[in-house]
């Protein structure tokens, strides 16, 4: 099954730093290592600011700094070819026009030329995750001669799961990949660099918690570990 994304380029666009991880970092292990997939991962948000009442990058200058040199480490435990960082502010997309998102995610596929995007569940809890999501929604639209043929979202712990229950908007996956303990251990090690972000048990992007998801996919698929995403829309031509 996964020969169909054999040797192709992929576009990963998130919120923030460490959700080019969370939501799918095994998964694009998996890709890079055995169907020699070329992937780019983009991360639109600096990740840090809103931890204040106001934004005030001068007073976050040390962490800012502190996060680009984890998300460098991160990277290289998956494998990533390279990475984009930009510095829309930490929870505070919706702040920003959306065509200036749209924008960033665009001059990012001209310059790929991407087959596939990756990115965030649309109905996730975090606004950032919304306003993702509706860029790449925008930024792909299915026009004439458009490059993406596929986009897959996923869900991000602490940020999919947290919604309300009784809203209809929740993360329902419709393709399951499966993953090897190497695999996850390279998402696991990975998010161990975010400084800023790693967290203990039983938080949700604790290292336990992190495999116990894994884990539960496998039940669902009869397997053992498993990442899960839901197919928005793909062309075969």
């Amino acid at each position: 099954m996964l020969e169909f994304l054999k040797n192709k380029r992929i576009l990963v666009i998130v919120a923030h730093p460490d959700d080019e991880l969370l939501g799918c970092g095994a998964t694009m292990h998996k890709l890079i290592n055995e169907q020699d997939c070329s992937i780019r991962a983009v991360i639109l948000g600096e990740g840090i600011t809103s931890r204040s009442d106001n934004r005030d990058v001068k007073k976050w200058k040390t962490e800012l700094k502190k996060h680009r040199s984890n998300i460098h480490a991160a990277a290289s435990k998956i494998g990533y070819e390279s990475i984009g960082i930009y510095d829309f502010p930490d929870n505070r997309f919706d702040t920003v026009a959306l065509l200036d998102i749209v924008k960033v995610v665009e001059k990012e596929k001209a310059t790929l030329q991407p087959e596939l995007v990756f990115t965030h569940h649309g109905g996730d809890l975090n606004i950032d995750h919304q306003r993702t999501f509706e860029a790449v929604m925008t930024a792909c639209r299915p026009m004439t001669n458009e490059k993406v043929m596929g986009i897959f979202t996923f869900e991000t712990p602490s940020g999919t799961e947290w919604r309300a229950s009784s809203d209809p908007k929740h993360f329902i996956p419709n393709l399951f990949i499966e993953i090897s303990e190497e695999n996850l251990n390279a998402k696991i090690n990975g998010m161990e660099l975010y400084e800023y972000e790693k967290r203990p048990y039983p938080h949700p992007r604790s290292p336990e918690a992190l495999k116990i998801l894994a884990q539960r996919y496998g039940v669902m698929m009869g397997g053992n570990l498993y990442e899960a995403f839901q197919l928005i829309r793909l062309n075969v031509k």
